[in-house]
């Protein structure tokens, strides 16, 4: 068992039903030259979540926790992909339009993989979806479930839209979910702080709130 740190309230975590979930670390997200960039993000403010990500990725790993890494994209005929949602902003930079890492957001594409920093590892699952939720269209769910898995370590971008969605539905299905600040990141800071205090109101409307650092500790402790 892990005692960690967290607000509203600390919490006691058995690391046997316990996984990391790495949100959409994508290339296209978080490298010049990406979507995310040309939409006109600084990517610099997602960037600074990096080294925390791969710091609480190596102590998950180490301590045998399961980890899984999830990819926002679509197939090449974009044919899962709601018109919606291709036809929101400049049509040079849409999904499925050429980039310099190939086509945004396509599946398969270097753009859409995640960055050499945390690039999962042989038994890391990577779940491909289709929408801000990691659990929509997926099989996020049916993965946690046949390993037990009843409480989220979440880490990713962006914390006002993918990781805030994929919290709220794991909320909905009886998951618990720790955000871990410092492993997350918004081209907004404002959107950032606010999406956080977010999940932590009310008590834990949905989930807690800690960092990686806490979490390093706690799981240092919890090997001693």
């Amino acid at each position: 068992m892990l005692n960690l740190q967290a607000q509203p309230s600390a919490l006691s975590i058995d690391l046997a039903r316990t996984a990391l979930l790495l949100i959409d670390m994508q290339r296209d997200f978080l490298e010049p030259g990406g979507f995310g960039e040309s939409l006109g993000n600084d990517v610099s403010l997602l960037r600074d979540c990096i080294e925390p990500c791969r710091a609480v990725l190596a102590a998950a790993r180490a301590q045998g926790l399961l980890v899984i890494h999830t990819r926002e994209g679509h197939r090449p005929d974009l044919s899962d992909a709601p018109p919606a949602k291709i036809n929101r902003g400049d049509p040079s930079v849409r999904i499925g339009a050429p980039g310099p890492m190939g086509r945004i957001l396509i599946r398969g594409e270097p753009g859409q993989d995640i960055i050499p920093e945390l690039y999962p590892i042989a038994g890391e699952p990577v779940i491909d979806k289709p929408g801000k939720g990691s659990f929509y269209q997926t099989d996020l769910e049916l993965i946690l479930k046949n390993r037990n898995i009843d409480t989220l370590l979440v880490g990713g971008v962006t914390t006002e839209v993918c990781v805030h969605t994929s919290v709220r539905e794991a909320n909905d299905r009886g998951f618990r979910c720790v955000v871990l600040a410092d492993c997350c990141g918004s081209y907004f800071p404002e959107f950032h702080r606010v999406a956080l205090q977010m999940v932590a109101a009310q008590g834990g409307i949905f989930g807690w709130v800690s960092d990686g650092e806490k979490l390093r500790q706690a799981l240092q402790q919890a090997g001693a």
